[in-house]
């Protein structure tokens, strides 16, 4: 498999102990890198609750982030113009997300594939199990 590039909603699955997504980033970290954007850590900390602070930052801790560079914020912005008269309207944070992995070559992890229609982004779905079927294109 290759690296991966993690949603927010993986890890807020991850992080409420769904079963099956503790299993699935496991063995992902075991066969590639995982990735997270920088958008995705400032969604993830602004939603967690005070109790929640040592377990969600050692997660945060484990992935390494993707840093939000002109590049990253050029080609966000790339997507959301060029999507637009197609009548798909893209969110500024999955844009980022979407940038960051068409950035440096990473499979998408999504609960939401739906949320990026980018052709040529690799884009995993992830079910209510944990388990992860490949985005037909």
């Amino acid at each position: 498999m290759s690296d991966h590039l993690l949603d927010t909603s993986i890890l807020i699955r991850y992080l409420r102990r769904v079963p099956g997504y503790r299993d699935m980033l496991r063995s992902m970290g075991v066969e590639g890198w995982l990735y997270i954007s920088a958008v995705t850590r400032l969604e993830i900390v602004r939603g967690m609750r005070e109790s929640e602070r040592q377990a969600t930052f050692a997660l945060l801790d484990s992935l390494e982030t993707i840093q939000m560079t002109s590049e990253v914020a050029d080609l966000a912005g790339e997507l959301i113009r060029l999507w637009r008269p197609k009548g798909v309207i893209l969110g500024d944070a999955d844009a980022v997300i979407a940038a960051s992995a068409l950035k440096h070559g990473l499979a998408l992890v999504t609960t939401n594939a739906r949320h990026f229609p980018m052709p040529d982004l690799i884009v995993f779905q992830a079910d209510e199990e944990g388990r992860l079927t490949p985005r037909e294109k």
